[in-house]
This record gives C-alpha cells, sequence and structure tokens, in this order.
C-alpha cells in the first residue's frame, strides 16, 4: 500500500485474542488499523471519519455485526466490510450477502487467508474511489488513455465555439456521447440539444424530420410541424451516421449550411437556421467521397473540426474503469448490490475484440448484473460467446502482463517495476541467444543493442551458465 493514501482497517470483534491476532498480522504487513471491542463503539467512530475497509464478528453483546453492516452500507454504500463469526451456518452467509457483504471469513481463519482478504477488500476500495473521482470529473465520458485524454482537451478548446464537428468512429465508440458534451459545454448549452439518426428512417420521412412540413404538403398532412431544425433553434442539431444520408437530403443540408436558411416541405417561406451542427459517422466519407456516395462540398462543409473517437481496442487500459462503472450503474438501474469482477475476469476483458466497442461492454456488464451468479464474477461467469471468441492476438502478452502485475500487487510486493524489467530483459536475450544459437553479435543486432551491453547484460542477469560459447 505503498505510495497510496489509505485510511486505516477498522477491526470489531468482542474477544481481544481475534483483535490481538488482527493488529500483530496488519503491523507486520504495513496496514493501518483500528480496533474496537463492540459495533457501537465504531459506529461513533463513524460520524468523524469511515474506514478503508471494515472487517467485524456478526455476534457480539450489543449491537450485531449485521447492524453493523447495515447501518455503514446506508452511510458508505461502496465500503467494503468483511463478516466473521464462529457460528459457521447458512443463514449468517446468506444474511451477510445480502446485507452487501464483501466478503464472509468463518472462524476459525488462517491469519494469511484473512490479510489477503483485507488486501483485496483494500484494493477494491481504493479502486471505487478512483472510479468516483473519474466519474465526478468527467460523469458523461470515461476514459484515462492518452487517445481520450486528447478527446477530453478538444471538448475543452471548443467550449466557446460553435463551429460545425464531424466525429468519426467505429459504432458504439461513444459518439453520441461525445455530442452531448460539445453542446453541453459550449455558449449554447441551455438551448435544446436535438438529435436524429439518418439511417433510421426512410428518405421521405427523413426529410420531414429535419426540416418540418406545412399543412397540405403531402397525403397525411393534416397540420404543420416543426422538424428537428426549428425543434434545435439556438442550440445544437446532432445527426448521427450522416454517411448514411441520401443524396437529395445532402443537397438540402448543403443548403441550410451554406445561407442558414431552409424551407419546410410544401413551404414557401425561408426560415432562419441558428442552429449548431454536429455530425457523426462510422464509415470513411473520403473514400464516400471518391465512389460518389457524398456530397464533397457537404464532406468540407461537415469537416470544420474533426474529433477521431478510438476503438475500445486502443484503449484497452479503460476497461477496467468502464466496466466497474457500468457494473455499478446497472446495480443502480435494477436497485441491486453492485457485482465486482475478478482480477483473473478483468484481465480476459480487457482481451477481448470489442467489435461493438464500449456499447458492447456496457450490454456485457448489464447482463452480468442480471445473469452472474455472486457477487464475485469470475471468467466462467462471462457470457458463453464471450468466452468462446479468440483473444486479440496483440494483447495477449499485454493480457499476461497485467495478470502478473495484479498478482504482484494483492501480495503487496514492492519494487514490481525493478523486477519486471529484469524478468522482461532477462526473457529478451534468453530467447535472442537461442535463436542465434549463443552468438552474442548477432543476438545484439537482432536486439537493437550493443555487443559490450549484451556481454554485460549476460553477467548481470545470470545468463553465462546457460548459454552455448559465444561467438
Amino acid at each position: 500500500m505503498k505510495g497510496r493514501n489509505v485510511k486505516p482497517v477498522w477491526v470489531v470483534d468482542d474477544d481481544r485474542s481475534i483483535r490481538w491476532v488482527f493488529e500483530k498480522a496488519l503491523t507486520r504487513e504495513g496496514i493501518p488499523f483500528k480496533t474496537f471491542a463492540q459495533a457501537s463503539d465504531a459506529l461513533a467512530e463513524l460520524d468523524i471519519g469511515a474506514p478503508q475497509v471494515l472487517v467485524s464478528d456478526i455476534r457480539m453483546p450489543g449491537a450485531s455485526g449485521l447492524e453493523l453492516l447495515s447501518a455503514v452500507k446506508q452511510r458508505h454504500p461502496t465500503l467494503p466490510v468483511i463478516v466473521m463469526t464462529a457460528y459457521s451456518d447458512l443463514e449468517s452467509a446468506v444474511a451477510a450477502f445480502q446485507g452487501g457483504a464483501f466478503e464472509y471469513l468463518p472462524k476459525p481463519f488462517d491469519v494469511d487467508q484473512a490479510v489477503d482478504l483485507i488486501r483485496r477488500a483494500l484494493d477494491e476500495s481504493l479502486r471505487e474511489a478512483q472510479g468516483e473521482d473519474t466519474a465526478q470529473v468527467s460523469p458523461e465520458i470515461l476514459g484515462q488513455a492518452q487517445s481520450m485524454q486528447e478527446v477530453f482537451r478538444a471538448i475543452g478548446r471548443l467550449s466557446q465555439s460553435s463551429a460545425t464537428v464531424l466525429i468519426t468512429g467505429e459504432s458504439g465508440s461513444g459518439k453520441e456521447l461525445v455530442a452531448h458534451a460539445l453542446h453541453r459545454h459550449s455558449p449554447r448549452a441551455a438551448k435544446p440539444l436535438v438529435a436524429i439518426n439518418t439511417a433510421a428512417m426512410p428518405k421521405d420521412l427523413l426529410e420531414s424530420e429535419l426540416f418540418g412540413h406545412e399543412r397540405g404538403a403531402f397525403t397525411g398532412a393534416q397540420a404543420m410541424r416543426r422538424g428537428r431544425f426549428e425543434q434545435a433553434e439556438g442550440g445544437t442539431l446532432f445527426l448521427d451516421e450522416i454517411g448514411d444520408m441520401p443524396a437529395e437530403l445532402q443537397t438540402r443540408l448543403l443548403r441550410v449550411l451554406s445561407d442558414g436558411t431552409f424551407y419546410r416541405v410544401g413551404g414557401h417561406q425561408p426560415i432562419r437556421a441558428n442552429v449548431r451542427v454536429i455530425a457523426a459517422t462510422h464509415q470513411d466519407l473520403e473514400a464516400c467521397v471518391k465512389q460518389g456516395l457524398f456530397r464533397e462540398d457537404l464532406y468540407h462543409r461537415l469537416n470544420v473540426i474533426r474529433l477521431r473517437l478510438p476503438s475500445l481496442r486502443e484503449r484497452r487500459e479503460d476497461i477496467p474503469l468502464l466496466a466497474r462503472y457500468f457494473l455499478a450503474k446497472s446495480a443502480r438501474d435494477l436497485g441491486v448490490e453492485a457485482k465486482r469482477l475478478s482480477d483473473a475476469a478483468m484481465a480476459y476483458l480487457a482481451g477481448r475484440r470489442f467489435p461493438g466497442n464500449v456499447r458492447q461492454l456496457e450490454n456485457i456488464c448489464h447482463w452480468l448484473t442480471v445473469m452472474a451468479p455472486t457477487q464475485m464474477i469470475e471468467v466462467g461467469d462471462l457470457p458463453a460467446e464471450l468466452r468462446d471468441e479468440t483473444p486479440a492476438v496483440e494483447s495477449d502478452w499485454h493480457s499476461a502482463l497485467a495478470r502478473e502485475v495484479e498478482r504482484m500487487l494483492a501480495r503487496g510486493e514492492s519494487s514490481i517495476m525493478e523486477k519486471l524489467a529484469t524478468r522482461f530483459e532477462k526473457t529478451l536475450i534468453a530467447r535472442a541467444l537461442a535463436h542465434t544459437g549463443g552468438r552474442r553479435i548477432e543476438a545484439a543486432t537482432l536486439l537493437g543493442i550493443g555487443r559490450n551491453t549484451i556481454t554485460r547484460k549476460i553477467a548481470e542477469l545470470g545468463l553465462e551458465e546457460k548459454e552455448t560459447p559465444p561467438a
């Protein structure tokens, strides 16, 4: 836990010997703690501040551990609570999990097992805190990857602008969320944001939807109707999947963007459009222009400012953050306790291809909230189609590295970067020497390092006795 701002672990047990065991074990592990002999003392302390993790006995004089669990969860819903009892009965376990316990620890317990459990709860608590901080900074879009930080910076730079924006990216990558953020952080934020998916409507209906119609303009037009341009007056019009817009409507849209006026279907009076247009597409519009499927002049009108959203495959480091957020969101929507992904399940997710991008991940998290049998989600609980999928080749070793880092963190190891860097160098040089039959100069050339460097590294890493005679 070095370098992390960790609040104390609270241990509540009326048995003085149990408190002593925890005090010794946590002191040895360098984990800050505070012990209480009864639940009422912990509840009183809760008014001053909360712990990072709570460990509590169930059966105690006065308020029980389950009552303490309930009170803590009301005030701090995400705080991990570990309950322990000498009465290892099903009823107590069920009551603990129904009350939102992180884990159930029957007595007598192995001290190392208890400490490992506390470390897992600490990691969970710190991840929850990190997720909350990120959500408070940018509740509409989440992302810590460099590519997403570029998107956030662009939204910030455009905050005082009403320029037309073209958002590109694969389906499900979050283009509509970016459009909402651009509107919310613009001078037009107090006015409406009106969205329309141009690929979801027939051509004739789309024209009326965009520009409105006069009474009697066509069969069934029994009253005048304002279109999306009028509904968005003073605000923003978001045109999703603009690449699928029919050619005739491309011409009408170009006219609006060029001179700022339009006509309702069947109308003769020009209507002024004070609207900012944000368009989005998953298609390659330049290719569509070359194929004659999209007007080049309209493309240039739309392509004033371009924002490219990365696919989820390009920002795998955001998958844990997004998964935790979507699991919490699904739990809130359904009114249930949020489920958690084990380290192995999280690493497995991070190695998937996700052709449906963020939307696919959100759907998976919703499915898991409903269908996963336990609070802790393991690889075997993931949807069958995800488990049968071939992993993204380029991420295999990244996933293995991520799992190893998670294991080392869970064990509380220090100097992790130095240890892994040493193992990384040792593997590279050993494999290169094996490939070249022990010829150092050739191995050094393949690795892109000098002969003196590889000779020094061989000695430092203890590879002398394993290599064949050098060339």
